[in-house]
């Protein structure tokens, strides 16, 4: 059954909810921390929150390809907005870590940075969203052109980076860390086996058959 295609009048409207909807978690959870109804540790709690609210945000930048290709669903127009989202969660979740939890003490910062494993590579992850986020306009597809493509691929090990600082940021593994760990394997695993997999359909699958959007 195929979903009802939403007119193209409110495309723009639409992308422009996605971002007021994608930032109401954390000004939830921002205002429970600020009353005082976050028990235990409201700091960490509000940290950890907007680093796994990020990544579930790229967990959803990357399916969007694979809806495409495997389902017909074309929302390609909401990936730039997601992956946006994805971005400022973790500038967000960074800013918590360093203003709220470590009120800028920069000395212990950069120990943390040096020498603990999960927050190196939530580091690095990090700054390699910064040109991704930074070139998410039509200006820099088109200057760059084929290089553009090759940059945002970036946002595959990116997604990998995030799921290890993840798993790594716990005392123990639990359903989510795996289950969010598994979706991006599979997802990364999805972009190996795609050019494959859509040889297959155009040579397989009869013709005409319509995406929605």
């Amino acid at each position: 059954m195929a979903l009802p295609s939403l007119p193209r009048r409110f495309h723009n409207a639409s992308i422009w909810l996605l971002y007021v909807a994608g930032f109401v978690p954390a000004a939830w959870y921002f205002y429970l921390g600020a009353t005082g109804q976050l028990i235990g540790n409201p700091v960490k709690i509000f940290e950890h929150f907007l680093g796994e609210w990020a990544l579930k945000f790229l967990i959803l930048t990357l399916a969007i390809s694979p809806l495409r290709d495997i389902a017909g669903i074309n929302w390609v127009r909401y990936r730039r907005a997601l992956g946006l989202l994805a971005f400022y969660y973790v500038i967000m979740h960074f800013l918590a870590y360093m203003i709220l939890d470590k009120r800028l003490a920069i000395g212990v910062i950069f120990d943390d940075i040096l020498k603990r494993w999960f927050i190196t590579i939530g580091m690095a992850a990090l700054v390699l969203l910064i040109p991704l986020a930074l070139t998410s306009n039509g200006w820099s597809i088109r200057k760059l052109g084929v290089r553009w493509t090759w940059l945002h691929r970036l946002i595959y090990p990116i997604a990998a980076a995030g799921a290890l600082h993840y798993c790594l940021s716990v005392k123990v593994i639990g359903p989510e860390e795996l289950i969010y760990s598994g979706l991006i394997a599979l997802l990364i695993g999805w972009r190996l086996v795609r050019t494959r997999f859509m040889q297959w359909k155009r040579s397989s699958r009869p013709a005409g058959r319509m995406t929605v959007g």
